[in-house]
């Protein structure tokens, strides 16, 4: 985490149901990805992690016998338990913790899993206690979307979403420092994962490709959704503009495309699985 920062429940004020339609899903072969990677024999569990909405928890849940999201922010684990039931699942819970509160009584499991939210967290401390939450030769999986060398996309059918204006929109309303929660300024994401696991007890990553490379046709609203799914445009930094920028940012997006439809590339991403020893 940078110097001085602490999270606050409004990092991601408003942003929940915009989640879900704003992200780029992860691949379609995530879930063979993971029965690939890890021995699922058994009963195992799932812990997931910071797990907002419930994105990767509902995601995986047919391949464990109980999924466990945890995440400090009410409004995501609401939202994530509205898509739980739609889909008719039942083996998932919801815990409203920071990880710096595990264990929280929550038991062992065969993995846990951090997807876009590890380095929101104190990572020593988070490392330490997950690696005792785990079963001997259970996993910590980093779903790591920062994959080197993606594959060079083909011919998109429709122009891609121009987010380098909409960034500099958002510059336009909230200034240049990006900002998170109450003000604070976000400086990225740090280094030292690997690190920071072996000295948690962690094996070295075993490295597991998920293919993407697929190319998803995206509307205006779903380019709205993806701005204000992010921390540093969430929907409460805009304060009374709010609804200005909105229109703001529909005008640009309808000027980009004549149709509204957009393009983009869903490139590759990886796991990295850090096993707990054995001994």
């Amino acid at each position: 985490m940078p110097e001085g920062w602490e999270w606050d429940e409004t990092l991601f004020e408003g942003s929940a149901p915009y989640y879900a339609q704003g992200r780029l899903p992860y691949p379609s072969g995530l879930p063979d990805a993971f029965a690939g990677a890890l021995d699922l024999s058994g009963s195992p569990r799932l812990l997931d992690v910071g797990c907002g909405p419930g994105i990767v928890a509902l995601t995986l849940a047919g391949l464990f016998a109980e999924v466990v999201g945890v995440d400090p922010d009410g409004a995501m684990l609401a939202e994530a338990e509205r898509q739980a039931r739609r889909r008719g699942l039942g083996n998932l819970r919801w815990v409203r913790r920071r990880a710096e509160e595990l264990p929280a009584g929550l038991g062992s499991f065969r993995c846990a899993v951090f997807a876009q939210s590890f380095h929101w967290m104190d990572r020593e401390q988070v490392a330490s206690t997950v690696f005792d939450m785990l079963e001997p030769g259970g996993a910590f999986v980093h779903l790591n979307t920062a994959v080197a060398a993606p594959p060079v996309p083909p011919p998109l059918p429709f122009p891609v979403p121009p987010l380098q204006e909409v960034d500099a929109l958002c510059q336009s309303y909230l200034g240049e420092a990006r900002r998170a929660g109450r003000g604070f300024l976000h400086h990225g994401t740090p280094g030292g994962q690997a690190d920071i696991l072996r000295a948690a007890g962690f094996l070295a990553a075993r490295v597991v490709p998920v293919q993407g490379r697929e190319v998803l046709e995206r509307s205006v609203d779903d380019i709205v959704a993806s701005v204000f799914s992010a921390s540093g445009s969430a929907p409460h930094l805009f304060g009374p503009r709010r609804q200005a920028f909105e229109t703001d940012l529909r005008r640009l997006l309808q000027a980009a495309s004549d149709d509204g439809r957009f393009s983009e590339w869903l490139g590759d991403v990886q796991l990295d699985v850090y096993l707990r020893p054995w001994l």
